[in-house]
């Protein structure tokens, strides 16, 4: 390649390749190795999100608690920043990639490879720039530490703690990408989630553990809370009572969020079975036929990822912002709160659940939930929400699909590679992309746009576990992206031939 077309990346490529990182496999890994790394990989973070943070005050505010099973983290823990700075960087490299701020042209291996690389660094600087803020702002040291210590040592030493995290998640997912199954970044979102939404459904622990269970102080499950009403109320209770309120839209776990999971869950699972199946033969072997998918939902759950890394960072910088500054048109915040109540990411955030919105607009009752604001406003916070949700996962959706090998010409120069052709079109990269073009940018543009509206009427509707219905979209599409995965491993054991198409590999 010309030397006067090579990017600036190039310059930082030498210092990139310092940080140490996961070696890719020499051949061929095993369908029953890349199981054994998965959940290993899995077994270590279960592990790490039950190892505290040393020194960390009990007191302490989490910034990112509400999107917490969605970042792949646990509170208080080592692996407390989770897979936020890894996506963050992502966001970074694909945007500026995306507007041409950096030069890259991604279907040549030199430009791809150092992509990839400097997309490393990236992480690890998100990984410090995340962890430095926290504790100067809101992770505050024990007093314990602090003596010891001092004010000094005790942050750098929880800095240190969190970073650390960081990387092991970093080359935890570099394993599972290189040597498991799918991506270390989709595993522990769908850890995080479906740990919380199995918690919220069936939780027997009342809400306020420190008094005993009552019909005004139900278990926080979803259905123990609705069996403990229903066997202690009389007709009168539930009706005059307040109890089938409680059942239907009481805090946390409420009927309406189970039901709201369970039609995202119907929704998604029928949304990724549409698709269009391009039939593919052999260029040379006769009698070997394929087939490639152009999914309704083809950029999957990506775009949502993305946009749920830009809330939780956004929401820290105005928690910043407001706390040093008291800069409230940005974000205000309540004492002890860490979802914004006020300013301009207050719309952003959107209302989660219907008693931020619907119910004050029915029954002055639930008013407090507008935290102040008229009840206009929580229509207006509504429309931007969804606004931004959708037209946010269609820029998310066309920047992933470019930057990451999904785009026509891409698809068509993987199935010239791989010896396959269209029947009836001719062999080359040029015609099979001109194929591609007729569905793959329409598809990307659609599918962004249904999952951005789909995680948004889960956000609005409420979710069991509170884990958001972006959380909510991830799980159920990760669990069905592991279940193709799986099926598409086991192929290519059985026809080697096909590998390198199949799954990629040599």
């Amino acid at each position: 390649m010309p030397e006067e077309r090579k990017s600036l990346l190039y310059h930082l490529e030498p210092i990139a390749k310092k940080i140490p990182s996961v070696a890719k496999p020499k051949g061929h890994v095993h369908f029953r190795t890349k199981l054994l790394w998965t959940f290993s990989v899995l077994a270590i973070y279960f592990f790490l999100g039950n190892v505290p943070i040393y020194g960390l005050a009990p007191n302490y505010i989490d910034i990112f608690a509400s999107y917490r099973a969605i970042m792949g983290g646990r509170s208080g823990s080592l692996i407390h920043l989770g897979i936020g700075p890894l996506v963050t960087g992502s966001i970074i490299m694909q945007l500026f990639v995306g507007a041409r701020i950096i030069k890259l042209d991604l279907t040549r291996p030199d430009d791809r490879r150092v992509y990839q690389t400097v997309q490393r660094l990236v992480m690890v600087l998100m990984i410090i720039l995340e962890a430095v803020p926290q504790v100067f702002g809101y992770l505050r040291p024990s007093s314990e530490l602090i003596a010891s210590l001092g004010l000094g040592g005790a942050r750098a030493i929880i800095i240190l703690q969190l970073i650390l995290g960081g990387l092991i998640i970093m080359w935890l997912d570099e394993i599972v990408t290189k040597w498991g199954l799918g991506s270390g970044i989709s595993l522990f979102i769908l850890a995080g989630v479906s740990s919380a939404i199995f918690t919220g459904t069936f939780n027997w622990i009342p809400v306020d553990p420190t008094t005993p269970v009552s019909v005004l102080n139900p278990p926080s499950g979803v259905l123990p809370k609705t069996i403990y009403i229903l066997r202690h109320s009389s007709i009168s209770d539930l009706i005059n009572g307040g109890g089938l309120e409680r059942i239907m839209f009481g805090y946390p776990n409420s009927l309406i969020a189970f039901i709201t999971t369970f039609i995202i869950f119907v929704i998604v699972v029928y949304a990724e079975g549409t698709r269009v199946m391009i039939p593919l033969s052999h260029a040379r072997v006769r009698g070997i036929r394929a087939s490639y998918p152009i999914r309704l939902l083809y950029p999957s759950n990506i775009p949502v990822i993305l946009i749920s890394a830009l809330l939780a960072d956004l929401n820290a910088i105005g928690y910043i912002l407001w706390s040093k500054f008291g800069t409230w048109w940005f974000a205000g915040f309540r004492p002890g709160s860490t979802t914004p109540t006020m300013g301009f990411l207050w719309y952003l955030n959107g209302p989660r659940g219907l008693a931020e919105w619907l119910l004050p607009l029915i029954d002055p009752r639930y008013s407090a939930y507008l935290y102040g604001h008229e009840w206009w406003h929580a229509i207006i916070r509504v429309i931007v929400y969804m606004t931004f949700m959708v037209l946010g996962s269609v820029l998310f959706s066309v920047l992933w699909v470019e930057s990451t090998g999904m785009s026509p010409r891409d698809i068509a120069r993987q199935i010239v590679a791989g010896g396959l052709q269209i029947p009836g079109f001719r062999t080359t990269e040029k015609s099979i992309a001109m194929f591609f073009e007729r569905y793959i940018p329409a598809v990307t543009v659609l599918g962004g746009a249904i999952v951005g509206l789909l995680a948004a009427f889960a956000h609005i509707m409420g979710t069991v576990g509170n884990v958001s219905g972006t959380g909510v979209l991830l799980a159920v599409s990760i669990a069905i992206r592991y279940s193709e995965i799986l099926a598409r491993e086991q192929l290519a054991e059985m026809h080697p031939l096909l590998r390198r198409f199949i799954v990629g590999e040599e």
